[in-house]
């Protein structure tokens, strides 16, 4: 298979330009991202490349940073190799373990959780993937219902699951993501871990005590309706992908109206996470 490599060379970006960047990427096909000396180098299947939609996202940038880029057709490449090579063992709170099929395991932690580290976001590396999962890790999830929305890998799912909860419904629109999430589930002998390829739509029309939300802003908006749908009362939402300013606001105002108020958030460089309650 044929991939398009689009290459980023940047005169000067703050890191949570660079996220935002490759986050707005990843919303338009771009499934893996290489550090460069000057920048990044992004990834799409050549027929999904669309130059067009591109050009959309660098437009949002203009006057921001200054970069260059360059665009290249070139064959596949082992992407599992690529992911081998930069893969480390991460340790949340001194509570979970999260390590790849090729690297030992650590009884002493409490909670371990392997990841076959494909191309599908969610190794728990990510800032908001940390802050969710330390959210995961002080909240009582035993014996509830729990509902992962753009699960990824479906690492948080199953950290719940490690955890106790009763049963879990994971979802994601990118297919390489819900094909991860369950070979992740099987590598972690999760039996109780539903995973769904789609959207919003698919979501099953069960109630539902936590649910999950690592996406972005725009696309969390979209959903919160739905959410209150399927969330129980006195339940509780963990939202992440997004920044504090102007993003936790316009979350905050978007849930009031359905009765989910704002408990509190953590913050790890410009990300966040935050726990509402309904």
């Amino acid at each position: 298979m044929k991939y398009i490599q689009v290459t980023f060379s940047f005169t000067n970006i703050q890191e949570y330009q660079q996220d935002l960047l490759i986050s707005d990427l990843a919303d338009i096909g771009y499934n893996t991202f290489e550090d460069t000396d000057l920048g990044f180098a992004a990834f799409v299947d050549i027929d999904t490349y669309d130059a067009s939609a591109l050009h959309t996202v660098l437009a949002q940038f203009e006057g921001e940073i200054e970069y260059q880029y360059e665009v290249l057709e070139i064959e596949g490449k082992n992407w599992n190799e690529e992911w081998e090579k930069n893969f480390e063992p991460l340790i949340i709170d001194d509570l979970c373990y999260v390590r790849a099929t090729f690297h030992e395991a650590q009884p002493k932690y409490p909670y371990e959780i392997v990841i076959d580290p494909k191309m599908a976001f969610g190794t728990g590396h990510h800032q908001t993937t940390t802050m969710m999962m330390q959210y995961i890790l002080s909240a009582d999830v035993a014996g509830k219902e729990i509902l992962d929305m753009g699960c990824g890998t479906g690492i948080l799912a199953i950290l719940a699951a490690k955890r106790g909860a009763a049963r879990l419904v994971a979802i994601d629109y990118d297919e390489v993501c819900y094909l991860s999430t369950l070979e992740n589930t099987a590598l972690n002998g999760v039996t109780n871990l539903e995973a769904i390829w789609g959207g919003k739509e698919v979501i099953p029309k069960e109630k539902y005590d936590v649910i999950l939300a690592n996406i972005n802003r725009n696309i969390l908006l979209d959903q919160i309706p739905v959410y209150d749908t399927v969330l129980k009362p006195g339940g509780f939402i963990y939202f992440s992908g997004f920044y504090e300013s102007p993003d936790l606001e316009l979350i905050k105002q978007a849930c009031e109206p359905f009765g989910i108020h704002y408990v509190d958030h953590k913050k790890i460089g410009d990300w966040v996470a935050a726990c509402f309650k309904k």
